[in-house]
């Protein structure tokens, strides 16, 4: 049997274990188990972090059970990677083991107001005074901001602090702790990629920055050692596995550009999850963007080898818009269903819709632009909303959908919202193409969502540009399954451009003219701009509305009693 190497791909909604061939880059088995976030008030998500290493061991028990009924010997697994959601942010106790809180997600909007006191205490109070360190604006988005919300309001963490007990991470740390051993040994690290996403850490000399930490007063020794993201961090220490090299590290987009190959400076690609993140190869090249991307690193395949880097654009929104379509308003039953009522559609009959709920990301950075969140608490916030043939706001938040008519229906709502994906990563485009003036000619993409043919097809119509989507679906945990194969001492999966393994693909066309392209996203650039600095100088009263709005251009009508209306 040819060496398998496996990859522990924790995700935001859920979490996976995959084996692969290192050979041909086949997936041999997999397990996933769904990962619960809890919402304890508005604009905030939370995971349990036990629930996260319990899905993790879950995982990794079953797929081994289905190797052995697949006659395939569990020893042949030569090593394991670990790819995850970034930013999500955790401190644990060194000495019991336990989390100190739940893990603060990525896209948790709490910190609001510590990052306007991080800002006004810059310099010209400009949010991108860390910007030429770290790649990064000062944004609720990165987890320096919610592990200074955590040591500021969490009476135990600030008390682990201080008797040198606490330990931060992002999940991939915590992971790789509670793996090789936990309190009794475990090993506290980070790869360059994940510690690039955290704030603190300076993209040029490859380490976290003493300045930095201070100006957010955090303590350097809760930090963890920055590794390579291919090299063996330690072994596992119990289960199936035990005894097996943890020898790769990367955040789950940097994954998925290692998964695609995409390893020469000028390649993208773009994952759609309950984000949407596209990075740009750069090379070794620290491109410094003027037009709201991300300069973050993207891989250092090794303890010898140099970081590369990427330019990145996030939005916060692209498969979490499905959900809440299917969650909130109940348009669809299952989120496979909204390609089959776009597709009915074929249009989105002039509407146009801003899933705004986690604030706007790249390029706009803009926090106060927000929707309805997921927080099941507050759907009755939407229920009691504002209907004109202009607009549909919800009274207490920004999200909107523009251009609505008494001939619009569900149908088109799904369109929108797959329009609204389109669009976003249109907006990227053009600013990646604009800082490095060189427009792409084609753009990979992976992801859960790319199962959605519409949504490819309409993409490609948006971008102008061809779009390639992988057959083989699984390109995050590809990525790190090639880079922990790859690991000195290791030595399974060889990366030289040569011997890499060829995938088959699906490639989307454009179909439509360039004008018709510009002209529909043009339309959702106003729409844009209609969310822009929208709030509310009051929290909704009992029956779901806003008492007062200061945002005088939009004349909202009175607001008539609910109406039931058949989806």
């Amino acid at each position: 049997m040819e060496p398998l190497v496996a990859a522990i791909d924790q995700g935001t909604s859920s979490t996976r274990f995959l084996v692969f061939n290192a050979k041909t880059a086949e997936l041999m088995s997999h397990h996933q188990v769904e990962i619960s976030q809890s919402f304890p008030k508005e604009g905030w998500v939370e995971e349990d972090p036990r629930e996260i290493m319990q899905s993790v061991y879950e995982c990794i028990e079953r797929t081994c059970q289905k190797l052995c009924q697949l006659s395939i010997d569990v020893s042949n697994i030569k090593a394991v990677g670990v790819t995850n959601q970034r930013e999500t942010t955790l401190v644990w106790d060194r000495e019991t083991g336990e989390p100190l809180y739940n893990a603060v997600v990525w896209l948790d909007l709490r910190t609001q107001s510590t990052v306007e006191r991080l800002i006004n205490k810059a310099p010209g109070r400009s949010k991108n005074h860390l910007k030429h360190k770290t790649g990064l604006p000062i944004s609720t988005y990165f987890s320096a901001v919610k592990l200074r919300w955590l040591l500021d309001n969490v009476d135990k963490v600030h008390e682990a602090v201080l008797a040198g007990r606490a330990m931060f991470g992002t999940v991939d740390s915590w992971i790789i702790w509670c793996l090789t051993g936990g309190k009794n040994g475990g090993v506290h690290i980070t790869d360059v990629s994940n510690a690039s996403r955290t704030m603190l850490f300076n993209i040029h000399t490859m380490d976290w920055d003493p300045e930095i930490c201070r100006y957010f007063e955090v303590p350097m020794n809760i930090l963890p050692k920055v590794r390579s993201s291919s090299e063996i961090y330690g072994w596992v220490k119990s289960g199936s596995l035990s005894g097996v090299p943890i020898s790769g590290c990367l955040g789950d987009q940097s994954a998925a550009l290692v998964g695609h190959m995409f390893f020469e400076e000028g390649q993208a690609k773009n994952t759609y999850g309950t984000g949407c993140f596209l990075l740009r190869n750069t090379g070794t090249k620290r491109v410094m963007s003027d037009h709201g991307l991300l300069t973050t690193v993207a891989y250092k395949l090794g303890k010898d080898e140099p970081a590369c880097y990427a330019l990145e654009g996030s939005v916060a929104i692209a498969g979490a818009v499905v959900r809440w379509l299917k969650d909130n308003l109940g348009i669809v039953q299952t989120s496979s269903e909204i390609e089959k009522l776009a597709a009915a559609a074929g249009t989105s009959y002039g509407c146009y819709f801003v899933p705004a709920f986690s604030g706007l990301y790249a390029p706009y950075w803009e926090p106060s632009a927000r929707g309805c969140g997921s927080n099941t608490s507050e759907n009755q916030c939407f229920s009691h909303h504002f209907l004109s043939t202009a607009c549909l706001v919800s009274s207490l938040f920004s999200s909107i959908i523009c251009g609505l008519t008494q001939f619009t229906n569900r149908n088109h709502l799904a369109f929108a919202a797959l329009e609204a994906v389109c669009f976003q990563t249109r907006e990227i485009l053009d600013a990646m193409n604009q800082d490095s003036g060189v427009p792409l000619t084609q753009l990979g993409v992976d992801g859960g969502m790319t199962a959605n043919k519409l949504l490819m097809q309409l993409q490609a119509d948006i971008l102008c540009i061809p779009v390639v989507k992988p057959c083989m679906s699984e390109t995050t945990a590809l990525g790190v399954a090639m880079a922990a194969g790859a690991a000195d001492g290791v030595n399974v999966w060889n990366l030289s451009p040569g011997q890499l393994p060829h995938l088959t693909s699906e490639r989307y066309e454009p179909q439509i003219n360039p004008e018709e392209s510009e002209f529909r996203f043009a339309r959702w650039k106003k729409a844009v701009q209609r969310a822009m600095n929208w709030e509310t100088t009051e929290v909704c009263s009992s029956n779901g509305v806003g008492k007062k709005l200061n945002n005088a251009h939009w004349n909202v009508p009175p607001v008539p009693p609910p109406v039931k209306v058949d989806p």
